[in-house]
């Protein structure tokens, strides 16, 4: 893989068994056991066959469903006598997908697999393993345990109680969030991506709806479904993937990106955690793509905020790609962010007169 200055690798050129060769050999071992039909695919429970990254589908119990998605649900469960969410992804009995569908979810599925199960930091989501093609899954129900079908891969993660951001965010959205709590939302956000961006990955989603808390409401980036290896070359990476609202410019607008959208994203992210709100509540998806990219729409960021505070929203999501700060030194700003004096978002309900101009802005 050709690499530039920078060691970012070309999107096009990115080879899975040069990312990872014991991966590749499991998933063609995986392959070719889902079309056996002579029952006797059993190489997922082969303990000396079994990856470093691969679950021992005996231990895992999986419960109830916390969360549905397009291709599959996200489950509560135990693993190894760990609390673990379990994301299953289906592809579907053969002849329901098309051939494109299912190499796609296969893509989507090994991608996730690759980019997790590398990550180590505290701000990340800790990968415990996933499986591919195993008969050796269940559910557990009340009148026992269901099994799964032979096609069903799953990812296993560690299981954060704290839920989504974006549900914190919209529980404080009446009486907002005190400054420090702010800051603190903001940098553990900040941090996890800047590791993320230190080893070369670009998330392509940051949205508050992927971010968790847990018990101590330290927020961790999760679901890496869309996450890629940045190309050295922009133009190796186009398309609108993302959540709209959230996504850059030269997303939107199907111009080559890098990194730098996950900075834009920040910025956005950044706006609704200290306005506990959301982006554009009024506007329609073709009226947010058309005024983010023609008339450099952004959020109104509220007079009570802290210029500290605002200056970074404001480098982060402008419109030129390289006026935008690195991840890491968007760390430094919001370490250097005094709290002391107080700065937070003013409820709607106490904002007469001038309280915006009051030594000690919001809680």
């Amino acid at each position: 893989m050709k690499e530039n200055n920078d060691g970012f690798v070309r999107a096009d050129q990115i080879d899975l068994k040069s990312l990872d060769e014991q991966l590749e050999r499991h998933l063609s071992r995986a392959w070719t056991m889902e079309k056996q039909r002579d029952g006797t695919a059993t190489g997922g429970n082969d303990r000396a066959g079994r990856e470093e990254w691969e679950i021992d589908p005996a231990k895992l119990i999986i419960k109830t469903v916390i969360a549905r998605g397009t291709f599959g649900t996200v489950h509560r469960g135990i693993y190894d006598g760990l609390d673990v969410a379990v994301k299953l992804l289906d592809w579907g009995e053969e002849g329901h997908r098309t051939e494109s569908e299912i190499a796609s979810l296969r893509t989507a599925f090994t991608q996730e697999v690759v980019v997790w199960h590398k990550l180590d930091h505290p701000n990340v989501t800790k990968f415990i393993g996933a499986t591919m093609g195993n008969s050796g899954l269940s559910i557990q129900s009340d009148s026992g345990f269901i099994g799964m079908p032979s096609n069903i891969c799953c990812v296993v993660v560690e299981y954060l109680p704290g839920g989504a951001l974006k549900s914190y965010l919209i529980k404080n959205r009446r009486k907002k969030l005190p400054f420090k709590v702010v800051v603190q939302l903001a940098l553990d956000l900040a941090r996890g991506l800047s590791y993320l961006h230190s080893k070369k990955i670009v998330h392509r989603d940051v949205k508050t709806e992927n971010m968790l808390l847990d018990k101590q409401r330290t927020v961790k980036i999760a679901d890496f479904g869309v996450a890629r290896v940045e190309a050295q070359n922009p133009h190796d990476m186009t398309g609108e993937t993302g959540t709209l609202g959230y996504m850059a410019p030269e997303v939107l607008n199907g111009n080559p990106y890098n990194r730098k959208c996950d900075v834009y994203s920040f910025g956005i992210c950044l706006w609704e955690i200290y306005c506990c709100d959301m982006p554009y509540p009024d506007l329609s998806f073709s009226e947010v793509t058309s005024a983010v990219v023609r008339q450099n729409l952004r959020p109104e960021v509220p007079r009570c905020c802290p210029s500290a505070l605002s200056n970074v929203m404001k480098k982060c999501w402008d419109a030129n790609p390289d006026k935008r700060p690195e991840m890491d030194e968007v760390v430094t700003l919001i370490e250097a962010i005094d709290t002391t004096k107080g700065g937070g978002m003013i409820p709607a309900d106490q904002a007469q007169g001038c309280l915006c101009f009051r030594k000690t802005r919001g809680p």
